[in-house]
Order: C-alpha cells, then structure tokens, then sequence
C-alpha cells in the first residue's frame, strides 16, 4: 500500500513538474528614453523618471473641437405621410396600408434627394426585447414594400422603437391597434 501511495505522489509531482516546465518568461524591451525629462503624472504633479506620452492633439485644438458643433446632415420632417399599422403580433402589409406606401413611393419617386426613415412601433403587451425585434420586422417590411415599388434601399432608414413611444396608453385593443405602426419621417438635407 505504501508503494502505491509513494507511486502516485511521484507521478503526480512529475505531473506538476512537466506542465509547469514549457512556460517562458519574456521581458518587454522598453524604448529608451532619458530619465532626466520630467513628466507630469496623473495628479499633475512632476516626477524624474517617468515618461511624458506623446501628445498627439494639442490643447487648442481640442477647445476648438469641443466648442464646434456638427451640424446635422438631415433634418427630420414628420406628417407628410399617415402611419401603417399592423394586427396583433404581426408585421404583414395589411391592404389598408398599400395605398398609403404606394403615395410615398410615388413621393420620394418625385424627390430624389430625400431620405426617408421608418419607425417601427409596437403595442405595451410583451417584453421590451421582444416588440423591439416585432418593431424591426415592421419597419423592414413597410421598407420591402418601398423597394418593390422602386425606391432605392439606400434612401431608406429603419428604427425600431418597440413599446416605447406610444400613441395611446388605454388597456383596451382599440388603444393597442393604434400602437401597432410604422411611422414615417423625412430626412431632407439640411440646408435644403
């Protein structure tokens, strides 16, 4: 029993031994710098020895990038267009909702330097992940049907906004129906 017991203890240690023994220690070569140059630390104050990072921005050009606003490239003009809306649970293209994609289509077909955004909604039943995702199928499916009449998918953005934004907070399936949409906002360039 005793030569057993000393058996596994010298496998188990030239077990340890073995594994340990392929890792290599590599030291990081460092570029040379003089330790004379003071450089500020972290609280601003100097030390000898440490090393001052290159500066790649300066001071004044980061004022001027902070105080300089973009400007929008687009901005947004909502009402043209009557929302889609959608049954319960589904993203199909209701037939009520035809004519109202085929009077957009024929729009953005007349001005061709718009963009056109599409906001899919949903109603307050289920959970946030899920009506973001219903959302997306939405305002995907009210883009398809943009595509097949024409308009470039580049002209066309999508966002879904889930539960969101609603329109009507009421728990009845007529206030519901009425949260199930596809919004539709204009992106003109701006200056235009």
């Amino acid at each position: 029993m005793k030569k057993v017991l000393v058996l596994l203890f010298v496998l188990t240690l030239a077990l340890l031994i073995a594994s340990c023994g392929g890792k290599k220690v590599v030291k990081q070569e460092l570029p040379e710098t003089s330790l004379e140059q003071p450089a500020a630390s972290a609280e601003g104050h100097e030390k000898k020895g440490s090393m001052k990072p290159e500066e790649t921005i300066s001071e004044q050009q980061l004022a001027k990038m902070e105080s300089r606003e973009e400007q929008p490239r687009y901005k947004e003009e909502g009402g043209l267009f009557e929302d889609i809306h959608f049954d319960f649970d589904m993203y199909d293209i209701r037939a009520d909702a035809k004519p109202e994609l085929e009077k957009i289509a024929s729009w953005m077909l007349k001005n061709t330097s718009t963009k056109l955004s599409i906001e899919g909604h949903c109603d307050d039943r289920g959970t946030s992940e899920y009506n973001l995702a219903l959302g997306d199928r939405r305002a995907k499916a009210a883009k398809d049907y943009l595509m097949a009449l024409g308009i470039a998918s580049g002209r066309i953005e999508t966002v879904s906004y889930g539960k969101e934004k609603l329109l009507c907070t009421e728990k009845t399936e007529e206030c519901w129906a009425k949260n199930r949409r596809a919004h539709f906002v204009v992106l003109r360039e701006a200056g235009k």
